[in-house]
């Protein structure tokens, strides 16, 4: 690619919780005349000139999925020189792009999402939305791989900021939910007592008089986040 132009870019790596496991958005990108194949990505698109960048990738995200208003945080740029050059992504971008061969640097943004309480809806160039186990992640459009991969990790840096995590949460959850959250984020099994502990003795948790219905297995205390 030998072209001097340079465009800005956003993505959003939104990550969910279904109860049972953290899951990230990805949309289809919408097939184009001349695509012979398309691809799985996060949702993205370029900034315009007369935005900035906060503003960008929450425009982008509502144009996509139809996510609205949500707390997105910039964790990290991205602006390998090759990272849209790959012929199947040239190929998407030829039809869809006026300016395909321009470099492309994008920032990316996290966000943390109970599912129960989003439902999000393609639109504009995603032909349509679905959730992806962050353990079987497919092979995904450009570096959006390596994105999720960064953006796993600036939320294991940042999952001890206060509340952070209970964004993934329904209103009401179990304690094995919220140990569920920790352990596929950071990767690793958590020992359930010494979990306990240290959770409750944070003082952000409310024992609720209500438990689990209509599960196959004992019924476990419901908990909510202290206002």
């Amino acid at each position: 690619m030998t072209s001097t132009n340079l465009d800005i870019s956003v993505d959003c790596v939104v990550f969910g919780f279904d109860g049972q496991e953290v899951k990230v958005l990805v949309i289809e990108q919408r097939p184009q005349v001349g695509v012979s194949k398309t691809q799985l990505a996060l949702p993205g698109d370029l900034v315009r000139v007369d935005e900035n960048l906060d503003d960008a990738a929450q425009r982008i995200l509502k144009e996509l999925t139809n996510l609205n208003g949500l707390y997105l945080h910039q964790f990290k740029a991205f602006g390998d020189i090759n990272r849209v050059s790959d012929f199947k992504d040239q190929e998407w971008l030829r039809a869809f792009r006026t300016n395909p061969e321009a470099r492309v640097v994008t920032v990316a943004y996290y966000s943390l999402i109970p599912l129960e309480k989003y439902k999000p809806q393609a639109s504009s160039f995603a032909g349509h939305v679905e959730w992806r186990s962050i353990d079987s992640i497919p092979d995904l459009a450009f570096d959006h791989n390596k994105i999720i991969h960064e953006g796993l990790n600036a939320l294991k840096r940042d999952l001890d900021a206060v509340d952070l995590v209970f964004e993934l949460l329904p209103e009401k959850f179990t304690l094995t939910q919220l140990q569920t959250v920790y352990e596929q984020i950071l990767d690793k099994e958590l020992d359930k007592r010494n979990f306990r502990k240290k959770i409750k003795s944070l003082g952000r948790l409310k024992a609720l008089d209500e438990k689990e219905k209509d599960v196959d297995h004992k019924p476990a205390q419901l908990y909510s986040t202290k206002s």
